[in-house]
């Protein structure tokens, strides 16, 4: 039955969205938030002179109506040229640039103004498509304003979208030459203000950036200020408690939060905050609103695993952060023979809470759990709960639980990719003498015949070492392969955009990389040094030096260990002239404790460290053998 208070009807719908909001934000948040507020002025004063209605500008985006497609296309070109004009004196990388897609078609009306429906969910497809500073329209859209609109419209192909069962004509839209500014044909008075403001907003941004007497970050940093709401909806999951009053159940209660994430972010239709992000928050007293604003999600999932013997109890409860209300709290009993079932419960109960319909897609990402045996499923998680210590001892006993797990399923591809994982991460570490391994390479030997196991059945991770090791092993376009598989495999898995980022940074791409590293860290706004790294690597390849070396002193700082960033700094240190810095590091870095055996395998050459940074262009590869060289690394 239709709701009195709807109607259905015809309509131009405008979505518009910040690209790179999460860098901009790192780089400086209070000058970043009042270049926002002062372009949603420039979007009001634009929206309004086409007869066009704001619905919505949650965040840092922008939701619009019209009555006509001429209105919203217009209205979208005087938003960009304004802008535009707005961010000229700014240096390239503090330009604030929106996406802007428009689309022709129905949407359902509320009475209190409020749109839904496809027509918002293709503008919204068609923002994602547009390039920074672009507008993106439909066929529909095209079509309707033919002949009314100075523009060219660049043909996009036809692009199949989340959740849009037809493929969407897409049209990228070029201001017509010798037209006059669209910003122009707005009344004066209201343009000239939010041109205006724009420009007191962002010099403001650029005397922040420049000024050397100011601290600053080069990643979100987690309580700095909230971060901008998703347009689907989004969820945190904190650690679930154990109340099982054992301490060494504390895995297993762990074991559970991680695999609810797991579920959750296969689901392409929500937002999905990473373990490493939530987990931070263990043991911990918590005000679920403040964390539901410091990771930027509207909705906290929560509760307590009791475990005794083979019985289990869950409690859930899953809360709305922007009011603090319970959307739904239930108790799950069983034992560990129905463990898997409890978690589908748990998890199909938070998608229908949240309404969103399950694709064919999320349906069978969901129902792959990997294994039927509770046994080797517990095995399993003791052997998680050791892997992310990082450590050669705790490697150790992660391995030894794996194998145990694999023993009980051999068919358990999920215990496959964490072996194939420990071995490759501590083969990429020099750790294969730690770990009782007399020869080199012998870690990265076990890590492949693993990972041939894990791809009879593959996991996000699995595909992940993959990527690493045929990236490794230059083997670019399956290392590319690998990281869009695993994305595939779970659309929330922070860690499949980093693989990706990294492979794109290698083969040229630094500008992709960039982007990939940051939508990384907003599924993970408390991320790894680890992160940190990638987005130095991307900024190296972009030519900024001053940039790529604070993230990696920072990287350094959260990680003395940082293999990685060590060497691209000493690369960084020689590019920028800073001849002094590169030298202390190189010593420091020589003069390094307990190397042991590890000096004849890792030595510190010129040769050794470009083998671990396989650049596809040739001047790339140079350019980074020559900052090591300038640092005083030897041939």
């Amino acid at each position: 039955m239709t709701d009195p208070g709807t109607r259905q009807r015809l309509a131009a719908i405008l979505v518009a969205d910040v690209a790179g909001y999460s860098r901009l934000m790192a780089a400086d948040e209070r000058q970043t938030v009042a270049a926002l507020d002062a372009a949603r002025s420039v979007f009001t004063a634009a929206v309004g002179a086409h007869q066009g209605r704001i619905i919505d500008m949650a965040g840092d985006s922008v939701l619009a109506v019209f009555d006509t497609a001429t209105g919203a296309v217009t209205a979208a070109l005087a938003v960009q040229d304004g802008l535009a004009a707005a961010a000229q004196p700014l240096p390239e990388h503090r330009r604030m640039r929106f996406r802007i897609g428009v689309h022709l078609g129905d949407v359902i009306e509320k009475a209190d103004g409020t749109v839904y429906g496809d027509g918002v969910n293709i503008a919204a497809r068609l923002e994602s498509l547009a390039e920074p500073g672009g507008v993106m329209v439909s066929d529909a859209v095209r079509t309707a304003v033919r002949g009314k609109v100075a523009a060219a419209f660049v043909d996009r192909g036809e692009k199949r979208v989340k959740n849009i069962p037809e493929p969407v004509h897409a049209f990228a839209v070029r201001g017509g030459e010798g037209r006059p500014s669209a910003a122009h044909r707005l009344p004066r008075r209201l343009i000239a203000a939010g041109v205006a403001a724009v420009v007191l907003a962002v010099l403001g941004a650029s005397v922040a950036w420049y000024a050397p007497w100011r601290a600053r970050t080069d990643a979100a940093a987690p309580g700095g200020g909230a971060l901008p709401l998703p347009s689907k909806p989004s969820i945190a999951v904190l650690p679930f408690e154990n109340m099982s009053g054992e301490a060494e159940q504390a895995y297993f209660a762990d074991g559970i939060t991680e695999d609810l994430i797991t579920d959750l972010s296969k689901v392409s239709g929500l937002f999905v905050i990473a373990r490493n992000s939530t987990f931070v928050y263990k043991g911990k007293a918590r005000d679920v609103r403040e964390v539901a604003r410091t990771l930027g999600v509207r909705y906290v999932l929560e509760g307590s695993v009791r475990r005794s013997g083979n019985d289990i109890r869950v409690n859930a409860q899953l809360i709305d952060a922007s009011t603090g209300g319970h959307v739904w709290a239930d108790r799950y009993d069983g034992d560990m023979k129905n463990i898997f079932g409890l978690q589908d419960k748990v998890s199909r109960t938070v998608v229908t809470a949240l309404a969103v319909e399950l694709t064919k897609d999320d349906r069978e990402r969901v129902a792959r759990r990997g294994t039927d045996n509770p046994q080797a499923y517990d095995a399993f998680l003791k052997g998680w709960e050791q892997y992310l210590k990082q450590n050669p001892e705790a490697f150790r006993g992660a391995i030894t639980h794996f194998k145990q797990a694999t023993a009980l399923d051999p068919a358990y591809g999920r215990a496959y990719a964490a072996l194939a994982a420990t071995y490759w991460d501590a083969s990429t570490r020099y750790w294969d003498v730690l770990l009782g391994f007399n020869r080199q390479h012998e870690a990265q030997y076990l890590a492949e015949q693993y990972l041939a196991k894990a791809m009879r059945d593959p996991t996000p991770l699995a595909h992940q070492v993959a990527s690493a090791m045929n990236l490794q092993a230059q083997q670019h376009e399956e290392a590319l392969a690998e990281a869009k598989r695993a994305i595939a495999a779970d659309p929330n898995d922070a860690n499949g955009y980093i693989a990706l980022a990294a492979v794109l940074s290698f083969t040229g791409h630094p500008d992709e990389a960039l982007v990939e590293v940051e939508r990384a860290m907003r599924l993970n706004p408390h991320y790894p040094p680890s992160y940190l790294y990638q987005l130095a690597l991307a900024r190296f390849g972009l030519k900024r030096l001053d940039e790529a070396a604070a993230s990696l002193e920072r990287a350094i700082a959260l990680n003395p260990d940082d293999h990685w960033s060590q060497r691209l700094l000493l690369a960084t240190y020689g590019q920028l002239g800073r001849r002094d810095q590169g030298g202390k590091l190189l010593e420091t870095m020589k003069t390094r404790e307990a190397r042991g055996r590890i000096a004849a395998w890792d030595p510190i050459t010129i040769k050794a460290i470009a083998y671990w940074y396989p650049y596809t262009r040739r001047e790339d590869a140079e350019r980074f053998s020559e900052g090591l060289r300038r640092s005083g690394v030897s041939e």
